[in-house]
């Protein structure tokens, strides 16, 4: 029995030994095949991955390239703005004063102005030789007073309402409403003039602009940071997405803070402004109180032609000096 076993386990070694060396050839194909493919593969695979490197390298390098276009024209415009605010045309004067004059309208009423003055000042007794100067003041020192007036005015009550109507948006942002009902809600329903402000944003809209782009041209007719913080906060989120209720609540919390800090810094400088005001009304005092107790003294220096040159360097020594105090006492914020 045992060589019977030992008989068919060598022949069947032998069987399989025939059957590899007939078949050696193809097994080595295979097992090259096999090399090339996986080969092929993980070089498909690298050149997959390469390909998917560069392409995200240059979606980011693309990325970057558009923040920082978008930066460099949001500085330009910043620049832009800047200069509207310290010297604007008249035409935009006019507008951030929330006044709908043309500017023909309004050199024809400073000149009525001007001439309405000059008359008064004529009437009064004001010599003819000073005639042209009153025209110049009236006309042309006068009406511009007025406007710069309003549009300081203007702008403080903008300052005033402002965080609450960036609340308001960021409420409704919250619920689930999208931002242009926000401002929708804004136009209809606060008060001037943010409501006009955020009326011409939602007519911009209307002409074709989008969000950024009509919230962008806000600084333009009311130049203060506030407004352009709130055009750069909603371009920015259009640029890189993010909370857009968070943004505008801690911009609401930073209007409100600069708000308190002007308050404080008014309350620590109204001693130095007191003591300003009184140091400039004192010679005046003092002229009326000479005049009440001693008019003969005192109408020397309205009398006499050298009454009328020191009066004249007074004026300018008093002018300089109230200059200098307001420079002192004043904080921009």
């Amino acid at each position: 029995m045992a060589p019977t076993l030992l008989f068919a386990l060598l022949a069947g070694i032998a069987a399989a030994a025939l059957a590899y060396a007939l078949f050696y050839e193809r097994i080595a194909e295979g097992k090259a095949t096999d090399r090339r493919l996986n080969t092929v593969k993980q070089s498909a695979t690298s050149i997959s991955v390469k390909k998917a490197g560069r392409d995200r390298a240059a979606e980011i390098q693309k990325r970057r390239k558009s923040l920082q276009d978008n930066l460099k024209d949001l500085e330009d415009r910043q620049k832009q703005r800047e200069k509207n605010q310290k010297s604007p045309p008249l035409r935009i004067f006019l507008t951030q004063a929330g006044l709908s004059l043309t500017v023909r309208k309004f050199y024809l009423y400073s000149v009525a102005a001007g001439l309405t003055i000059t008359l008064v000042a004529i009437f009064l007794g004001v010599p003819l030789l000073l005639a042209p100067g009153v025209l110049l003041a009236g006309a042309f020192g006068l009406p511009r007073w007025f406007i710069g007036h309003r549009r300081r005015r203007r702008i403080k009550a903008f300052l005033d309402e402002f965080p609450n109507a960036l609340d308001v948006i960021v409420r409704s942002v919250r619920s689930g409403l999208p931002l242009n009902d926000g401002l929708h809600l804004i136009a209809s329903d606060a008060r001037e003039p943010v409501r006009a402000e955020f009326r011409r944003v939602v007519e911009a809209q209307q002409m074709g602009l989008s969000i950024p782009e009509a919230v962008a041209k806000m600084p333009d007719s009311m130049p203060c940071p506030e407004a352009n913080f709130f055009a750069i906060v909603i371009q920015i989120q259009s640029q890189a997405g993010g909370n857009l209720s968070e943004a505008l609540g801690n911009l609401s919390r930073v209007l409100r803070d600069r708000k308190k800090m002007k308050a404080k810094v008014d309350a620590l400088s109204m001693e130095a402004k007191a003591s300003a005001a009184i140091i400039g009304a004192l010679p005046f005092i003092v002229t009326v109180l000479i005049y009440l107790s001693s008019p003969q003294y005192i109408l020397l220096l309205f009398t006499s032609q050298t009454g009328h040159m020191l009066l004249g360097i007074s004026a300018v020594l008093m002018t300089t000096g109230i200059l200098i105090m307001k420079k002192m006492i004043n904080f921009n914020m």
